[in-house]
């Protein structure tokens, strides 16, 4: 598992802006939803007025090898999230580049209504995505190489780190369980420990806690 550090997801997000799939990359790191979960949303599942995107499926590949969509493993899977504003405006610039790809292309453009999708409204093989854009991303960021799903493990990552509860991390994360999130980002553990002996101690002796305010 890699983890990007908060500059480090700076720099990538920066050298991501124009790139066509810059509001994937926003929602990756800012949502921590699965590559395949982004790949199959569409926009009757997001709601920008209100900051939400329902996930409901996911992209892979049936037994004949053609990409298709299917609804999410588990209930847990199935989640909302809420969005930043910094996704909320890039998914409105993203939705307006699309909508005139979708008169430039005319009759041949396919509606799937999908948020993300080729230049003729289909749906991204993975497999493309990761090398006509999150390779070449990575190697315009200087960022050093990581997988897609490290981008998930990011999101989590800074989110526990910042002390928000383990519980609402795996909620959004869309884990059957907080058990599994805590044992998944079990690196985390020790500056939440640190953390919280530091807020005891400002509990047990809060004049101290004053004076070395």
């Amino acid at each position: 598992m890699a983890c990007l550090t908060a500059e480090e997801v700076e720099q990538l997000l920066s050298a991501a802006r124009g790139d066509r799939f810059e509001a994937l990359y926003v929602l990756a790191v800012s949502t921590g939803a699965r590559k395949g979960e982004l790949l199959a949303l569409r926009w009757r599942n997001v709601n920008l007025e209100a900051g939400t995107a329902s996930v409901v499926g996911s992209l892979h590949r049936d037994l004949e090898g053609r990409l298709a969509i299917a609804d999410t493993k588990t209930s847990t899977s199935r989640r909302t999230l809420a969005l930043t504003p910094t996704a909320v405006t890039t998914l409105r610039q993203h939705r307006a580049v699309q909508a005139q790809q979708r008169i430039a292309m005319g009759p041949a453009w396919q509606d799937h209504d999908l948020v993300f999708s080729t230049g003729k409204g289909t749906a991204v093989a993975p497999t493309d995505l990761h090398r006509k854009s999150f390779r070449p991303l990575l190697e315009r960021s200087g960022v050093r190489r990581i997988r897609f799903h490290d981008l998930r493990h990011t999101a989590a990552t800074l989110l526990l780190e910042q002390g928000i509860h383990p519980k609402v991390v795996s909620e959004m994360l869309g884990h059957s369980g907080v058990a599994i999130t805590l044992d998944t980002y079990s690196h985390v553990s020790p500056a939440l420990h640190q953390g919280a002996a530091a807020v005891m101690e400002g509990i047990l002796n809060p004049a101290k806690g004053h004076r070395s305010s």
